[in-house]
């Protein structure tokens, strides 16, 4: 068990989001950002599987075939797209992805980059979640398109602009949009 080194990586990754939530003015979620990963469920699995390079949740998949802290998590934090699958009838899967809150989709972006930081240490670039999201992005049929777009623009801005100028556009454009309109 590595529980100390779990509780510092799961610490240290909330501490980079709520600090980036606040630079987007989104303070509340910021503050509450992966509660859930201090539950039982999902910590002791964690301090079980930790690594320090990846997420305890792939090595739990590995050794298990699934992993309970990561259906756990998914299902209670609302910045996970995974969150937001719901049975569609009309589709020809039965399940669909659903139109997920701009707020939700700007603390996505600072999951993944806080994700990425820790994982990464000092190979971190604002490139690498762009280059995650898109190893990732073909498999993703099941979230919705709109939020697809809006992810993609926005990590597309990170790589090329920076923090700086992908926050300030979050904090004064992008959270005050019209949901159907596109990050440039």
């Amino acid at each position: 068990m590595y529980i100390w080194q779990h509780f510092k990586t799961i610490t240290w990754h909330r501490f980079l989001v709520m600090k980036y939530c606040f630079r987007m003015g989104l303070f509340y979620q910021g503050l509450t950002h992966d509660l859930s990963k201090y539950s039982w469920t999902e910590f002791s699995r964690g301090a079980k599987y930790w690594q320090g390079s990846r997420s305890p949740n792939n090595e739990e998949r590995e050794e298990t075939g699934v992993s309970l802290a990561w259906l756990h998590h998914k299902g209670r934090n609302r910045h996970h797209y995974e969150y937001w699958i719901d049975y569609d009838p009309a589709s020809e899967n039965g399940i669909a992805g659903m139109p997920i809150p701009r707020k939700y989709i700007a603390e996505m972006v600072a999951d993944r980059i806080a994700a990425s930081r820790v994982y990464l240490g000092g190979a971190y670039t604002d490139g690498k979640p762009y280059e995650y999201w898109k190893k990732s992005a073909g498999h993703l049929w099941f979230v919705d398109r709109n939020v697809r777009r809006d992810l993609n623009g926005l990590l597309k801005m990170l790589k090329h602009e920076g923090e700086d100028r992908t926050f300030c556009y979050i904090r004064e454009v992008y959270l005050k949009k019209g949901r159907n309109e596109a990050p440039t």
